[in-house]
């Protein structure tokens, strides 16, 4: 487990990559062994954190880690948007942040963010635009530069006639408004879906980027990123 800044150009990665991803049952096995120690990690106070679920997936995703915040005594929620069609992302940042100022509002305080892959990348821009709702995010394995660009999903974005490039510097364009919410980055040289590079901030001083091992699928059940979420979400 590494932590540190990187500022890289990120390589866009091959479909071969995907074969990397058929090792999540190593992740899923980690997890059961490392039951013991995960125990241990610090507890909450029952504050609200909502999880953001990744492109084309819904809150069952993220249920198992849902499942161990409650443990430890925070309040998780889901979402409740269904599916992230991953169509529209500023439309997507509009849902979702009117969705946080609902919570925010339900329950008087600042809410936690937990967002996977794309759902890291919507939590960050709603904390960017709504800044007073938002205490703390961690994002899993989320492209933070270039959208889709440097994820294996890229040629079909092109083929579908979407600029890659253009999204690419919308959200370059985006870090002119820094984010003031503190971030915990987790990314993985073994993902097999989106460039790690790609996950790194080095533009954003409230960002701290951990390097964990794991597979993009296996963000959800990797026992070091549930300790390492639960450490962020404890400070």
């Amino acid at each position: 487990m590494t932590t540190h800044a990187v500022a890289l150009t990120p390589p866009e990665p091959g479909w071969t990559r995907l074969l990397t991803e058929a090792r999540v049952g190593l992740d899923i096995g980690r997890l059961l062994l490392a039951t013991p120690s995960l125990l241990k990690e610090p507890r909450g106070s029952g504050r609200t954190v909502m999880t953001v679920p990744g492109f084309g997936t819904n809150d069952l995703v993220l249920a198992p880690l849902q499942s161990y915040l409650r443990f430890l005594d925070h309040r998780p929620v889901g979402w409740g948007l269904g599916v992230n069609t991953g169509d529209d992302v500023p439309a997507w940042v509009e849902r979702l942040g009117e969705r946080v100022l609902e919570v925010f509002d339900e329950v008087g305080s600042p809410i936690d963010l937990v967002g996977w892959s794309l759902g890291g990348y919507l939590a960050r821009e709603v904390a960017r635009d709504h800044p007073h709702a938002v205490r703390r995010i961690v994002t899993l394995g989320s492209p933070i530069i270039g959208g889709p660009k440097y994820t294996v999903t890229a040629d079909l974005f092109r083929q579908r006639g979407v600029d890659v490039d253009e999204i690419e510097q919308a959200i370059f364009d985006r870090d002119d408004v820094p984010l003031r919410t503190p971030v915990t980055a987790l990314y993985s040289k073994r993902d097999g879906v989106v460039s790690w590079e790609a996950c790194v901030d080095s533009v954003n001083p409230t960002t701290t980027n951990i390097e964990v091992s794991c597979a993009h699928i296996g963000f959800g059940v990797d026992p070091t990123s549930w300790k390492l979420t639960a450490r962020a979400l404890a400070d």
